[in-house]
Formats: structure tokens, C-alpha cells, sequence
């Protein structure tokens, strides 16, 4: 006991050290909130240990240069009165008070061997926190404004971002809600997504209003929608169209084949003979018995019943402002009625047991044209939305 208490001891000695030796390097490397972080993990328990006080110093170390460092960038920063820094200067302001807290449940936090406590200069950031966001709010209201009045989807994309981080700092603020809604508008990409036949059949009505209904695709993201009836007041950016090249249905097919199966299985026991017939015995002189096995057949009769129908289409992507072809993408989906049935002549027992099931099948009606047409859109569209995925619009 005593040696694994030892052990033990050791161990948690070499773990202490290595997180002193991180703490310390983090802070000879400049990242002094990363040092903090670290040293207010270690000192969350035993606080007051003579095993934690170099974490006690690294951490009144690591807080004083990241506070003189934020100071100092801050006073740059306003010296430069550039609105492009608000941002800046509320996440700095943020970002001291924020250090403060995270430190001040842990106080305080004594240095033994000096007989004080820890030193932290803690000041009040409230007023600075509540100006500077006042400064940023403004400044991101006139700069999404202004870039509410491009003419580039990308601006109005970014006047969204900038709407949308006002609201969450400031909710309510002026027509803020309104004027995210316009920008997202104005930087949505607009797609019309509709089907041509070329073919020399008829597109089932069913089939092609599924495929046209992107609603199922679950495709509409934040920045693109697609719409397969034009809507009055949309300015439509591109164009999908879904180009249904060829349409082949094989005829229904029976088609018969007859095969014989045999197989060997146990029945029972028999008298083993000598090459004279003579029962052979063993040396208690009683007769020896081994398996007997017969032999089973059966004529099979099988039936397959088939049709199968193509489709072939192209996937166009076009610009609808200059009517250019972007990308092109051809597609071919297949679909397969099959059913297999047998019937038999003799012991079905000659079969394999994984045969034995297209007994119990008969024949079935044939799928119509229409719905062999539409079992294969099922799979064109599951084909289509890997296209629109692997090869979205860019506006």
C-alpha cells in the first residue's frame, strides 16, 4: 500500500509540473489568456496548497501584461478614431471585464511564502462596455445601410450579417429587423426550375410536378431558393432545366427455364455390409449400423416476369440575365420489374432452402406504362438533388 501510495504521489507530481511548464510556456509565448485559462482551471480546487502557488503566480503575471496590453491597444485604437475599430474596441472592453470575472470567484488567492494575497487590479468597464457598443451599433446601421444600396448580391449578403449581429446587440433597434429582411431578399439567388420533353411519350403529370417540387428536396438555403412556378415581383437569377432526352420501356416478359435439382439427405440408419452383403460386426460381435442416405429430385419449373424502363435526361443550369448555358449535366435512371416464380415436379426437399420461397410466389399483374415511367422519376430525382448538391449556384 505503502509503495502504491508513493506511486501515486509521484504521479500526480509529474502531472502538477507539466502544467506548470504549459502555463509558463503560454505566457513566455504572449498568449497570456490562454496562460489564465490554464492556471484558473488548476486553481479550482486547493486554492490555498503550497502545490498550486505557482499557478498563483503565473496567473497575477499572465493577467497583469494582458490587461497592460489590451490598455495599450485600446489607447491606440481611440487615439485613431477610425469607426472601422468599434468592433474592436467593445470586444476589448469585453474582454477585460470578462478576464476580471473569470478570476474574481477564485479570490482571494494567497502567496504563502510572502504572507499577502495575490494582487489583481480590477477596474469597472461598464461605462466603456455600454459606449462602445452605442458606437458599434451605429457604425454597423450605417455601414449595412449603405451597402443596402449596392447593386452586388455579395454586399447585400454582408449588409445581412451586419443587420443581424446589430440585432443581437441591440434588439429592436430602429427599422433593424425590416432592413435584414430586404437584404436577405436582395441577396438571395432566385432559381426557375422547370422540365422540357423531348421525348416521343408523355411525361406523367404526377411525375413531373414531383420532380419539380424542390419543397421535398429540401434544397432552399440561405442564400438560394427555388421556385417551379414563376412568381410575380421575382427577379429570377438562373435558370434549372430538367431535359428529358429519351424514355425507353421494355415489353413485358415471361420468360421460362426448367432445371432438375437433386440432393443427398440423411434418412435414417442401415446395417453396414462386406463387399459379400454380409453384415459387418465389431469385436463385441454386434452388427455396426451407419447413416443411410437417399436421394431427392425434382423437375423446377421457373417463371420470370420482367419490364424495365430508361429515362435519360439533361440537367441545364443557365443565367437567365445573359441566357447563357452555365453547366450541363446528363443523367440516366433505370427502374426494374422483376418477379420470379416456380412450381415443381417431384420432392421440393431437393432444393436449397433459400429457393424454397419462389414456391409460394405466382404471377402478378405487369406495372403500366405510366407507373413504370414514375417508379423510374423516383430514382431521377434522387439523382437530380445529388447534382444540385455536388454543384450549387454561386451568386
Amino acid at each position: 500500500m505503502k509503495k502504491l501510495a508513493l506511486l501515486f504521489s509521484i504521479l500526480f507530481l509529474s502531472l502538477s509540473s507539466c502544467g506548470v511548464k504549459t502555463t509558463q510556456s503560454l505566457l513566455s509565448d504572449g498568449n497570456y489568456d490562454g496562460a489564465i485559462d490554464r492556471a484558473v482551471e488548476a486553481l479550482r480546487t486547493k486554492k490555498d496548497s503550497k502545490g498550486k502557488q505557482d499557478y498563483v503566480y503565473l496567473l497575477e503575471e499572465a493577467f497583469a501584461k494582458a490587461k497592460d496590453r489590451d490598455l495599450r491597444d485600446l489607447d491606440l485604437m481611440i487615439k485613431e478614431a477610425t469607426p472601422t475599430n468599434a468592433e474592436r474596441v467593445y470586444n476589448t472592453y469585453l474582454q477585460l471585464n470578462n478576464r476580471q470575472e473569470k478570476i474574481r470567484p477564485l479570490l482571494p488567492l494567497p502567496l504563502l511564502k510572502q504572507g499577502k494575497n495575490a494582487s489583481f487590479a480590477f477596474d469597472n468597464y461598464s461605462n466603456q462596455i455600454v459606449s462602445s457598443k452605442i458606437a458599434l451599433t451605429k457604425y454597423l446601421y450605417e455601414k449595412a445601410s449603405i451597402l443596402l444600396k449596392s447593386k452586388n448580391k455579395l454586399d447585400f449578403r454582408q449588409a445581412y450579417d451586419d443587420f443581424f449581429y446589430l440585432e443581437s446587440l441591440s434588439p429592436g433597434y430602429k427599422n433593424t429587423k425590416k432592413l435584414m429582411e430586404d437584404a436577405q431578399f436582395k441577396g438571395t439567388d432566385f432559381v426557375d426550375v422547370y422540365a422540357t420533353n423531348e421525348t416521343n411519350m408523355v411525361i406523367p403529370k404526377m411525375l413531373q410536378d414531383d420532380l419539380l417540387d424542390f419543397k421535398t428536396y429540401g434544397l432552399n438555403d440561405k442564400w438560394t431558393v427555388y421556385h417551379n412556378a414563376r412568381q410575380k415581383n421575382i427577379i429570377y437569377d438562373y435558370s434549372l432545366v430538367i431535359n428529358f432526352r429519351q424514355i425507353n420501356i421494355s415489353p413485358e416478359q415471361i420468360k421460362e427455364k426448367e432445371f432438375i435439382k437433386e440432393r443427398q439427405v440423411k434418412d435414417g440408419v442401415k446395417t453396414l455390409l462386406d463387399s459379400r452383403g454380409r453384415p459387418v460386426k465389431d469385436s463385441l460381435g454386434k452388427e455396426i449400423k451407419v447413416d443411410n442416405y437417399r436421394w431427392l429430385r425434382a423437375n423446377v419449373y421457373e417463371f420470370r416476369q420482367f419490364k424495365s424502363c430508361q429515362i435519360t435526361a439533361k440537367v441545364d443550369y443557365v443565367d437567365v440575365k445573359t441566357n447563357a448555358l452555365l453547366q450541363s449535366f446528363p443523367v440516366t435512371s433505370e427502374s426494374i420489374f422483376e418477379n420470379i416464380y416456380s412450381t415443381y415436379k417431384g420432392d421440393r426437399s431437393a432444393c436449397e432452402d433459400n429457393y424454397m420461397n419462389y414456391f409460394n410466389k405466382r404471377a402478378v399483374p405487369f406495372p403500366n406504362n405510366e407507373q413504370m415511367v414514375y417508379d423510374t422519376g423516383e430514382d431521377l430525382k434522387a439523382r437530380l438533388k445529388d447534382i444540385i448538391v455536388r454543384n450549387k449556384f454561386r451568386g
